[in-house]
């Protein structure tokens, strides 16, 4: 009896001692953020690549609003730049054909030099390009044409690129957080951009709108080369803890693996092919949207420069509010089980695209300019239904 009193006591100090290890080790993995978001440098790291993107978008959205001014006349001025529809066209879309040369380019030279060099000099690049664009426009417009290209070469790097900081500087917990808070530098850059350079444009003349978002750049990619690196241990300023806790959450030896990729099965996967089409479809509408509203506005609606600016960012100021309100409607969806991760990524996508194509049709056939804003702000906001439905399916857990 006693005997067993004995071993009965010992499995239970045993499960104590086990319980009290497992807590211990979840408050050890746990590093609380705190409002001083500032002090933990992941987050200086994030809120440093929020302001790249910003800064990119800015660079990548400037012509759209500047080629209005330089192509049509204001004031009684001679208009600058004669160009028709068709060359405008080639102007406006020249940078795609850049950007899309570098997308698998922007992986692999992060994955071998670090993804902190790719992003800075694909953005500082840019960033130059843009400050020498007006005095070589005035040049050929097929010098500004091959401008365009490059810096889409270059500009083409920074999403696939940033992953790999996110693998050496984000908590498995942390990861969709940061990522979201860098990724949404993109919507927010969009919004400031439109605006800001439709009233630079109309005030101080369509050259400011590179010269400063040019400057902009370089000041941005100087406190990103001085202040980010590679990989936390590398980083003067950041605290033991910290380094502990990103260092134990990732894993010991985490950086050492040699990973091998299954070409075969991925390029045979119909589960990629439709994310592939996914993603092509709203980046189609996306980016055209993107290049041709202000002129749309301009040369349909009749808005002045300044209210051109301002009301093409309302359809991605209402984007960028569903976006994040998508994004926790499908987790809430999944984690209670209301939906399973497939059906919510199917609703999300196609619901999507249908009503998108919807409303893009009915602002054809608007007749008054406020029902053209308005089904067109609702057409390009119901995308962030389709962004939460493929576009973050990597950042969600299996069910």
């Amino acid at each position: 009896m006693d005997t067993k009193e004995g071993n009965v006591n010992l499995k239970e100090s045993c499960h104590y001692g086990s319980v009290q290890r497992e807590s211990s080790e979840e408050e050890e993995i746990n590093e609380p953020v705190g409002w001083k978001f500032w002090k933990k440098r992941r987050y200086v790291v994030g809120v440093l690549a929020f302001f790249g993107f910003f800064t990119s978008y800015i660079l990548r959205v400037n012509l759209s609003v500047a080629i209005v001014a330089m192509t049509t006349s204001s004031h009684g001025e001679e208009v600058e730049f004669d160009w028709d529809s068709k060359l405008q066209g080639l102007v406006l879309s020249s940078f795609f054909y850049g950007y899309i040369s570098t997308q698998l380019l922007g992986g692999w030279l992060s994955a071998r030099i670090g993804g902190k060099r790719v992003f800075g000099i694909g953005i500082a690049i840019t960033a130059l390009l843009t400050l020498i664009t007006p005095p070589l426009t005035r040049v050929s417009v097929y010098i500004l044409v091959a401008l365009r290209i490059i810096e889409g070469i270059f500009e083409g790097v920074t999403y696939p690129c940033i992953h790999s900081i996110w693998a050496n500087w984000a908590p498995p917990l942390e990861r969709s957080k940061l990522a979201t808070l860098a990724f949404s530098g993109s919507f927010v850059g969009t919004v400031f951009a439109m605006p800001a350079c439709g009233i630079m444009a109309e005030r101080l003349g369509w050259p400011s709108v590179f010269y400063i978002f040019g400057v902009v750049g370089l000041i941005w990619f100087t406190l990103w080369w001085l202040i980010v690196t590679d990989k936390p241990e590398d980083d003067p300023r950041i605290s033991k803890s910290e380094l502990d806790y990103i260092k134990k959450s990732l894993g010991s030896g985490n950086q050492q693996m040699k990973i091998s990729h299954p070409w075969k099965s991925i390029f045979k996967s119909p589960a990629v092919w439709a994310i592939v089409a996914a993603h092509f479809s709203e980046n189609w509408g996306f980016y055209t949207m993107l290049t041709q509203l202000p002129k749309f506005m301009s040369d349909v609606l009749n808005f002045k420069l300044e209210k051109t600016g301002f009301f093409s960012a309302v359809p991605y100021l209402v984007m960028s509010i569903v976006l994040q309100c998508s994004g926790h409607l499908a987790d809430h969806l999944r984690s209670k089980n209301v939906l399973s991760t497939t059906n919510v990524r199917k609703i999300f996508t196609c619901g999507a695209f249908l009503s998108q194509t919807i409303f893009m049709i009915s602002a054809g056939f608007a007749t008054t300019s406020t029902s053209a804003i308005t089904c067109l702000s609702i057409a390009v906001g119901l995308g962030g239904f389709a962004w939460s439905g493929f576009r973050y399916v990597y950042n969600l857990t299996k069910n």
